[in-house]
Formats: C-alpha cells, structure tokens, sequence
C-alpha cells in the first residue's frame, strides 16, 4: 500500500469552517449597537398569509438616519403583525405606524445592555469555537483513519499540522470578530 494514496480534504474542512464564520456574522448583525440596521430585523419572522415569513419578504426595509429604520409593508393588512412580530422578537424596540409605513427608533442603549448584549455576543462567539473544534475533531478523525489505513507517521504529522493551523486560524478570526462586535456595542 502506498503512502501517496491518502489526501485529507483540507477545503472541506476549510469551507466547513467559513460556514461556522459565516453563521457568527449572522448572528452578531442580529444583536443590535446603538446604531440602525437593516440587518437586526433579519431573524423576525412575520405571521403573514398563514405562515412564518422573514420580514424582508413582507416589505421594504430602509435605514433613513442613523437611529430609525422603516418599513414599508406593501400589504396593509400586514402592518399589524409587522408590528406584533418586531415588539414579540425581543429586540427592545417599540414600533410607531404611519400608514402602511412602520417605524422603528433605535433607542440609546444603556450601560446595562450594553453588557447583556456583549455577554450574548461571547456566547455566539464560543459557540463558533465549538462548531470550529468539532470540524478540527472530524479532520483528526480522517487522519487517524489514514494512519490506520497504512498513511506513514511522518504524513500522519504533517496534516495534523495543517488542521491545527487552519484550526487556530478560524479561532482567531472568531476572537476578532467578537473584540470588533463587543468594541462596536460598548460604544456610546
């Protein structure tokens, strides 16, 4: 048997882990800074035509200054569960209605909240460090399989070096990702 045949799918891997990335970024646009975002009203699902719908899908979504966000709902007979689903999504926001339009005024936040949100924006970030290891275990599993399959000692190290490197990669990407989100919300 030769050694040659063993190849450990790295991009695998790799894209396995731009998908935990990716989930993270997601989430840090749903926990709202002091600032408006069309983005912090991604995860709100409208009741409309007798089903769960994202609230992009029910109206236009636009951030006119820098503490409000409107939407215009495009049927007024969704307008009030546009508004029941937003105060319902725990975002801490009160909705004005002006006809078809839905207004939301984003709030100062208070030093208090600040903390909460950048507490939930460590556990968002630890749990992309988990999603991250459990795809390094997965990796290291392919390579012990190898090994046991006939994959030298030597090869055995060498891609257990380029897990762990594209490993503490994504780990530090996380870490950045959650001192920026954390830097952006203690931000007065």
């Amino acid at each position: 048997m030769a050694d040659e045949d063993f190849e450990i799918d790295t991009d695998d891997l790799t894209r396995r882990m731009e998908g935990a990335m990716g989930a993270l970024k997601t989430e840090f646009a749903s926990l709202r800074t002091g600032r408006a975002s069309a983005t912090m009203l991604e995860p709100v699902m409208v009741e409309a035509y007798g089903q769960k719908t994202p609230i992009n899908q029910v109206g236009t979504v636009n951030v006119p200054e820098p503490r409000m966000v409107t939407i215009n709902v495009w049927d007024k007979s969704l307008v009030g569960a546009v508004e029941k689903a937003i105060m319902n999504s725990g975002l801490g926001i009160n909705p004005q209605t002006n006809g078809t339009i839905v207004m939301l005024p984003i709030p100062e936040l208070n030093e208090e909240r600040r903390t909460e949100l950048a507490r939930v924006a460590a556990q968002y970030a630890e749990h992309a460090r988990v999603s991250v290891r459990n795809i390094r275990r997965d990796g290291m599993d392919q390579i012990k399989k190898a090994k046991n399959d006939g994959m030298s000692e030597d090869d055995q190290k060498i891609w257990e070096g380029e897990v762990q490197d594209l490993t503490d990669s994504f780990i530090k990407a996380v870490d950045a990702a959650l001192e920026n989100k954390q830097a952006e919300i203690m931000q007065v």
